[in-house]
């Protein structure tokens, strides 16, 4: 691994080739065929959503239930011996993540997760929202919003789904209190290898499984349901918008000031906001935003300013919030669902190279109704030549870290990148019973740091999403190189890489960040291996050979791991 002090971006120019012009001129593509089709397939799919809104909680069960026993089935069909390992239907363009989930294109055996994607029930009384996979962040703000109920945590992009924030990775701006989004879990319902259909709590006998899911990327199960934790909120959001400035060190200290009180005293409402965010603009410029839930009557008192974000003509978010670098300090009123979604019209910057003028005024005004474009359907239409060109000179990573490293990474990445903007979101990492795929520091609980409780260490995702400016400037640019030292940087410092991102990690080093213990003896003891691909099998770049193929497939539950009896121990 190089030395992380030397720079990898040079002033030498690189030659423009067929691709850098399709690139720069996809956004005809895209207003004429994937702006379109992702507004029809919005129509599309929030209809579905009212339909499934009017039927019955009964009438809902009992459709889960037959898409339950038809998953069982289609499991119970497989013949281990030629059907290959075991995934969804899902097209591998669907997903909105970047991985190119090239475990697809080789030899497997789809199971249809599709139906799964109903809201089952909202209990008040006991605050849990009981919810099937595919159930969109969107979709649930509908149903609860109104009632004055959200999620605990509520990923900003209304097309993210509940199965892949488990399974994967989801934080907002709440997690801070509340953890990632698989934090907030109640429970889970999950079909086993062997096709039982198990709930999966933290207490019952099931324990390790429930500690063993988030991150497990569905290798260990396929969910069929979860129960979340709901909160009361209000129906606004009173947003406070603090410019930064100075070295990135300097921004990265006021990021850490703007939600963790000076006295430590992390878990008083009275003291920590509702939700937090930060972005840096560059090297010199920042904008730290706070938000707590206010009322009706609140928002509307004279004098306060109300800002209806949802409208397709309003400017996008990103550069609403950097208006305080020339405004100064300001407090508005958002509607509580305008807020959670804020990012999602513009996809976070990522819309600016999508459409250089989307953000223009007469855009907004005569077409920013259909925005954003779907991930989804832009993946489909890019091709392998433009899906290559973007790993290579485009950075879409998320660095985990402890808080207290915040201004140092914000050093590595201005170093490394030089990307802006850049993305800031506190989230709280909480001791478990176990050593799960990732856990807090060792002894932090002993450190005293700012932000650090007793039960959990206080971490920052760094989102790194857009071109380096090397790029811009024509030069040389070697992303493979900068995320390889990227990924090397968060092994060292104790942080985690997203799993949704492109790893350029081999299996040792993935394992060097990730902590395997607890999800290699759930493999073992709910017979997941040899049926369900490795976490690391679906993570790995590249299709995979038909060795690769054989050589997963061919693990059994008796050579695979050891101890796998062992009781869970603090």
């Amino acid at each position: 691994m190089s030395d992380v002090n030397t720079p990898l971006v040079t002033p030498k120019k690189r030659k423009w080739s067929w691709v850098d012009w399709a690139v720069q001129f996809r956004w005809i593509l895209v207003i004429t065929v994937v702006l379109p089709i992702s507004k029809a397939f919005d129509i599309w799919a929030e209809w579905g959503d009212w339909w499934s809104a009017r039927k019955s909680e009964k009438q809902r069960q009992e459709e889960h239930d037959k898409h339950v026993d038809e998953v069982v089935k289609r499991l119970k069909s497989r013949d281990p011996a030629k059907d290959g390992l075991v995934c969804t239907a899902r097209k591998p363009w669907i997903a909105v993540g970047m991985r190119n989930v090239d475990y697809k294109r080789v030899r497997h055996f789809e199971v249809d997760l599709s139906p799964f994607r109903q809201i089952l029930e909202i209990d008040e009384e006991n605050m849990v929202a009981r919810v099937e996979p595919l159930v969109t962040m969107g979709q649930i703000t509908r149903m609860t919003v109104p009632r004055n109920l959200a999620l605990a945590v509520v990923a900003e992009l209304d097309d993210l789904t509940v199965g892949g924030l488990i399974n994967g990775y989801g934080i907002e701006g709440s997690s801070h209190i509340y953890g990632l989004f698989a934090d907030t879990v109640v429970w889970y319902e999950i079909i086993l290898a062997d096709g039982r259909l198990v709930k999966v709590t933290r207490d019952n006998e099931y324990q390790d499984l429930f500690y063993a899911i988030p991150w497990s990327q569905g290798t260990l199960g396929f969910l069929v349901a979860a129960g979340i934790k709901l909160i009361k909120i209000k129906e606004y959001m009173r947003v406070t918008y603090m410019p930064a400035r100075g070295t990135v060190r300097d921004i990265g200290q006021a990021y850490l000031d703007s939600f963790i009180p000076s006295d430590g005293d992390q878990d008083n409402p009275e003291k920590v906001p509702d939700f937090v965010e930060g972005m840096v603009y560059n090297e010199h410029e920042g904008v730290m935003m706070i938000g707590r839930y206010a009322s009706k009557e609140e928002a509307h008192q004279k004098g306060n300013v109300i800002n209806n974000q949802r409208f397709w003509f309003k400017k996008w978010f990103y550069q609403h919030a950097q208006t305080a670098l020339k405004r100064g300090e300001f407090v508005e009123y958002i509607p509580t669902r305008d807020y959670y979604h804020r990012h999602t019209r513009c996809l976070y910057w990522e819309g600016k190279l999508i459409l250089p003028f989307g953000d223009q005024a007469w855009f907004r005004y005569l077409f920013g109704w259909m925005m954003p474009p779907k991930v989804s359907f832009l993946k489909a239409t890019q091709g392998d030549a433009i899906r290559n060109y973007y790993h290579e000179r485009h950075i879409i990573q998320d660095m985990l870290i402890p808080a207290y490293k915040v201004p140092e990474a914000l050093e590595f990445s201005h170093r490394e990148f030089e990307l802006y903007p850049l993305w800031l979101c506190p989230h709280r990492l909480f001791k478990a019973p176990v050593k799960t795929m990732i856990s807090p520091e060792p002894g932090f609980e002993y450190a005293g740091r700012p932000g650090d409780t007793p039960y959990a260490q206080m971490f920052t995702d760094v989102g790194i999403y857009y071109t380096p400016n090397a790029v811009f400037r024509g030069e040389e640019f070697d992303g493979i190189a900068a995320v390889k030292k990227l990924e090397q940087w968060l092994i060292d410092n104790n942080a985690y890489q997203a799993q949704y991102a492109v790893t350029e990690l081999n299996e040792a080093d993935f394992w060097r960040m990730f902590d395997a213990s607890l999800y290699n003896k759930c493999r073992a003891k709910y017979k997941a291996v040899g049926t369900f691909m490795s976490v690391y099998y679906k993570s790995k770049k590249g299709k995979k050979t038909e060795k690769e193929v054989r050589e997963e497939e061919s693990k059994t539950v008796e050579n695979a791991y050891a101890d796998v009896e062992k009781p869970m121990t603090d």
